[in-house]
C-alpha cells in the first residue's frame, strides 16, 4: 500500500516529514555523493551571519555516552556566499530552509529581510540559542522578553515562513512556545542542543577547548520527546521535532508526541545516507500500521487515564 508522505509544515510544502538538522548537513552539497537530496522533505543549511564567521578553536568536538558534545561556535562562510555560491550548486528541486544567526536583534532581522527575496529559499529558522550580548550574554531563548522581541523583529522583517528554533535550555519550554506563537512565528523547530560539558580525568581539564558545549545524539531523545510534547499541548503551531534521531521509528515517537515533521541531525555523522534511511522507513512503518497518509500519525499519541 502506498503511503502519502507529504506534509506541510509552516506553509513550507514538504515532499515527506524529513528534514536534516542545521550545523550536520553542511550546504547541502557535502551529502550530495552518498544520497539524493532530493529524496528528503528537505534540509536546514547551516546557521548564517551576515559576515563570515571563524568558529571556536580545537580541540571542539568530543564523544560522550550515547552522544556528542561540540563547540564549532556556528562557523559558515556569511550570507553573500552562501547566496552567490553555496545555493546555485545544489540540484533543482530541493527544499532549503536557512538558519539565521546573529549577536543582536538587528542581525537577524536583516538576514531574514534578505533572505526574503532569494528564490531558492524555502522558509528561515531563527537560532534563537545564541548569546545575546546587551543581555549580558544570555540566551535568546532563555528570556521570555527578549525572545519576543527577537521573533517580533524577525516576523516584520521575513516574508518567508518563520520558524523559530528553541533553546532546550528553560524552565518551561510551553513558555516560550506560546511567545512564539503570540509574536507570529509560523512554527517551532526544538530542541536544539543543552548545554553541557565533560572533563579528561587524565589532564584534568575539559574536553572542549571552550569548556562548554552543545550535547546532542541519542542521550537528549526522551528530553526532546518531552519538550516536544508539552509544546504540542501549549500551543497551535506545527513542529519540527529534533533531537537523537537515527532511525524511522524515533521519527514517528517524535510525530506522534505533536511534531509535523523532523530533523536528523547528529546521525548524519555516522551514517550519511542516515535521513534517507529514515524517509524509507518512515514510509514502510506508516504502511505495516495500515496509514494511507504520514500525517495520521501527528499527534496520535494515546494517554492512558489515570488510575481511579
Amino acid at each position: 500500500m502506498s503511503v502519502d508522505m507529504r506534509v506541510d509544515f509552516a506553509g513550507i510544502p514538504l515532499r515527506n516529514p524529513v528534514l536534516t538538522a542545521s550545523g550536520t548537513f553542511g550546504y547541502g552539497t557535502e551529502f550530495a555523493p552518498f544520497l539524493d537530496l532530493r529524496e528528503l522533505g528537505g534540509f536546514v543549511a547551516k546557521s548564517l551571519t551576515l559576515a563570515p564567521r571563524h568558529g571556536n578553536p580545537p580541540p571542539r568536538i568530543a564523544e560522550a555516552s550515547s552522544a556528542m558534545l561540540n563547540a564549532i561556535s556556528l562557523e559558515n562562510v556569511g550570507l553573500e556566499a552562501f547566496v552567490n555560491e553555496k545555493l546555485p550548486a545544489l540540484p533543482e528541486g530541493v527544499t532549503v530552509i536557512a538558519s539565521c544567526f546573529g549577536t543582536e536583534i538587528d542581525q537577524y532581522a536583516e538576514l531574514c529581510k534578505r533572505l526574503s527575496s532569494v528564490e531558492r529559499v524555502a522558509g528561515l529558522e531563527i537560532n534563537a540559542s545564541c548569546p545575546h550580548v546587551k543581555s549580558g550574554g544570555i540566551e535568546f531563548g532563555q528570556d521570555p522578553q527578549v525572545l519576543a522581541q527577537l521573533v517580533r523583529a524577525c516576523r516584520r522583517a521575513a516574508s518567508l515562513p518563520l520558524v523559530v528554533k528553541l533553546s532546550p535550555n528553560v524552565t518551561s519550554i510551553a513558555e516560550m512556545a506560546r511567545v512564539c506563537e503570540a509574536e507570529g512565528a509560523d512554527g517551532l523547530a526544538l530542541i536544539n542542543a543543552g548545554q553541557a560539558m565533560d572533563v579528561d580525568v587524565a589532564t584534568r581539564r575539559p574536553v572542549l577547548r571552550n569548556v562548554l558545549g552543545g550535547l546532542s545524539g541519542p542521550a537528549i531523545r526522551p528530553i526532546a520527546l518531552r519538550m516536544v510534547w508539552q509544546a504540542s499541548q501549549a500551543v497551535k503551531l506545527p513542529i519540527c521535532g529534533i533531537g537523537g534521531i537515527a532511525t524511522a521509528e524515533d521519527a514517528a515517537k517524535f510525530l506522534l508526541c505533536g511534531a509535523t515533521a523532523v530533523q536528523v541531525g547528529t546521525a548524519n555523522y555516522l551514517n550519511p545516507q542516515a535521513a534517507a534511511e529514515v524517509v524509507r522507513g518512515l514510509a514502510a512503518l506508516a504502511a505495516e500500521q495500515g496509514l494511507t497518509r504520514v500525517q495520521e500519525l501527528v499527534g496520535a499519541l494515546e494517554i492512558p487515564p489515570p488510575p481511579s
